[in-house]
């Protein structure tokens, strides 16, 4: 069933009016969605909203409400990425996977082994923030995560998170092991480091060892770095639901 963010003002009662222009586009004329078919809709609140359209002018839809309730699609605890910027497709991958598992947020890390310069990925940020959008209509998401503007590792470190950073060849501590004394709990805000292609220089693995960052393995083989963070942010929810 199509799936589309909507504002809570368009709600009335059991009907919601859809006039913005691109949901309004896509829905009549890229979809070419009927009068008796289904939508789904969630508002800002998280509520999801199951629709029939009812009625379709050249401006506005408007849709007759069969049940609402609250969305289940987000995890119980806070999951961000802070990752080195890849070459357009290989991050383009990253940012799309990272919302279908549930990420509340991404922040562009400018690394020393980083494969793009500053300003490339600053002009990066809003379309990687379209493709948020885009991959949480697709998976149903409750929201909408945020791609933040780039910074640096050592600002990252300094956010207040539970910071895990999967680093190759440095530790053969598994997520397994660490979560074992280490739980995921619900509330938690738990960060995600994964370095460039490259690696990690020297200096930030000295970096992240000078702020007790917890370093683990994803095992012997040696992923790239889109792999790497899918593997990652699986993993950390798979431990979190045992």
């Amino acid at each position: 069933m199509p799936h589309f963010f909507i504002n809570s003002k368009d709600i009335n009662e059991n009907k919601i009016l859809i006039s913005d222009r691109e949901n309004f586009n896509h829905i009549a004329k890229a979809l070419r969605i009927k009068i008796g078919e289904k939508l789904l809709l969630i508002d800002e609140n998280q509520i999801q909203y199951e629709t029939v359209v009812e009625e379709i002018t050249n401006k506005e839809i408007t849709v007759n409400v069969e049940n609402s309730y609250k969305s289940c699609r987000r995890l119980d605890f806070g999951l961000y990425l802070a990752q080195s910027p890849l070459r357009s497709d290989a991050q383009n991958i990253i940012v799309e996977k990272a919302t279908e598992l549930g990420a509340d947020g991404l922040y562009p890390v400018y690394t020393d082994n980083c494969a793009l310069s500053r300003s490339v990925i600053e002009k990066k940020i809003p379309k990687w923030q379209r493709c948020m959008f885009e991959a949480s209509k697709q998976c149903e998401r409750a929201y909408v995560p945020r791609c933040f503007e780039l910074t640096d590792l050592k600002s990252v470190l300094g956010l207040g998170y539970k910071v895990i950073a999967f680093c190759e060849r440095c530790t053969d501590v598994t997520l397994h092991d660490y979560c074992i004394k280490n739980p995921i709990q619900k509330g938690d805000k738990i960060l995600v480091i994964i370095g460039p292609e490259g690696g990690f220089s020297e200096r930030e693995f000295q970096l992240m060892r000078e702020n007790n960052v917890t370093m683990l393995t994803l095992g012997d083989l040696i992923l790239k770095a889109e792999t790497a963070v899918i593997v990652a942010l699986g993993n950390i929810i798979y431990e979190y639901n045992r």
